[in-house]
């Protein structure tokens, strides 16, 4: 799989839609969907983004994989209109941080799976600490992928905190999976370790609220 996510990789950088095309039905001859998502495309963002950071990688190529991978998924993992599940008011954001890609992964799976929540897009620690409140919101979930979006996380729950507010936020995304207690920290209620595993965890936390 190493392989194939490195030719994923050069095939975003090079903007080669045939062989991105090539390699996900490769894969997608012996897994499923969600987990071509996450083992293929998710792993060969992380390294892009890796790439960024030690300034190997255009910030540009950055946004033009991104790009690419969210009209992938959105083939892939398409928004269903199931009857929605009774459940608390939730929503769904990436924290100062470019990448959008976990973000639309679990927002999709989280629809499909007949949830729903709304999506913030790309926020700063005041604009989300604000808007969530005012949407009176029970559960945050907040993606990043670099190290400095997830410490920021620590500064959305002080201000939680200073309000008053009970917002579980759940996080997640390449720095806590990396740092397995990061997620505590940064005083989160919960880490979602992948975009399959989300529903089980906002379930849990559902039945926890309703309790």
């Amino acid at each position: 799989m190493e392989r194939k996510v490195i030719s994923f990789e050069e095939a975003l950088l090079s903007l080669d839609h045939q062989k991105l095309k090539a390699l996900i039905e490769q894969s997608s001859q012996t897994e499923t969907n969600i987990h071509v998502v996450e083992n293929l495309i998710v792993p060969a963002l992380e390294r892009i983004g890796n790439g960024w950071e030690q300034g190997d990688i255009a910030l540009s190529q950055v946004y033009m994989s991104s790009r690419i991978c969210e009209e992938l998924v959105d083939d892939m993992l398409p928004v269903q209109s199931p009857e929605r599940k009774n459940q608390p008011k939730m929503a769904i954001t990436s924290l100062e941080d470019y990448h959008l890609m976990g973000k639309r992964i679990v927002y999709s799976v989280l629809r499909s799976s007949g949830f729903e929540l709304q999506d913030y897009g790309r926020t700063t620690v005041d604009t989300l600490v604000n808007k969530a409140i005012d949407d009176k919101l029970q559960i945050l979930l907040i993606s990043t992928l670099m190290l400095h979006s997830a410490l920021r996380v620590k500064e959305v729950n002080h201000q939680f905190l200073q309000k008053q507010v009970n917002i579980k936020i759940v996080v997640g995304g390449a720095p806590f999976l990396f740092d397995h207690n990061l997620w505590r920290e940064v005083g989160a209620d919960a880490l979602g370790k992948s975009a399959s595993a989300s529903v089980g965890l906002i379930s849990t936390i559902m039945g926890e609220l309703s309790s």
